[in-house]
């Protein structure tokens, strides 16, 4: 049976996360310099998309519902390092102090969270973070702290994802859906490990052109 992620209070104890260090697999240098200028060239790029559509999306936003334009959150990332991920906001603010992940026909979305969700537009804003060396254009998503905790008393090893920096993209994402139960995040575990066992500029390639897929036909949620 499948057992859906319960919301959680998002305040915990993070010294487990933070002090524990996981090895990660070495790579090839010459893959070492490609995933790094892809990192830059996408997130140089990606800068000039957002500030291309930000005046569009912020007055889209604002008109729609109360709150701010961007949405931050902290996330999990490489090595259990804290940090703040960038999104443009998609959702009603909430006062509630829980977070839960978004699920299908999620009340909380906005009228314009749903085009910006299914085009994953939302996430532009997170290429500051690349360029910031926060995040990769290709790795594991980054994980909310609470979530993230609950899942690696849930399915240990879980946190075996955070020996790299989360991603933009990647290849559970591109090959699975997106979930809300435990099930769903050993699914997309087993691609995390694999992608990581197995990093390599051809496999690069294949992530990023699925996404391209993803985005032109609006899988998000």
């Amino acid at each position: 049976m499948q057992t859906q992620i319960k919301q959680l209070n998002p305040v915990i104890a993070q010294s487990s996360l933070q002090t524990r260090r996981y090895h990660e697999p070495s790579v090839s240098i010459v893959y070492a310099y490609w995933s790094r200028t892809i990192d830059i060239f996408f997130g140089i790029c990606g800068t000039f998309v957002v500030l291309l559509v930000l005046p569009l999306l912020a007055l889209a936003i604002f008109l729609d519902s109360p709150g701010p334009i961007f949405y931050s959150q902290e996330r999990l990332g490489k090595q259990g390092r804290l940090f703040r991920i960038y999104k443009f906001r998609s959702m009603k603010p909430s006062n509630s102090g829980h977070v839960m992940w978004a699920q299908a026909g999620d009340s909380r979305v906005t009228r314009v969270g749903r085009i910006l969700r299914p085009t994953h537009m939302d996430e532009l804003p997170q290429v500051w973070n690349i360029l910031r060396g926060d995040m990769s254009m290709i790795g594991p998503r980054p994980e909310l702290p609470a979530f993230s905790q609950e899942l690696e008393r849930s399915i240990p090893g879980y946190n075996h994802r955070i020996v790299v920096k989360p991603g933009l993209t990647g290849l559970a994402q591109v090959s699975h859906t997106y979930g809300d139960t435990t099930e769903d995040e050993r699914i997309k575990l087993n691609y995390d490990l694999q992608y990581i066992q197995n990093r390599s500029i051809a496999l690069d390639i294949k992530i990023i052109f699925k996404t391209v897929s993803e985005v032109m036909f609006g899988h998000g949620r």
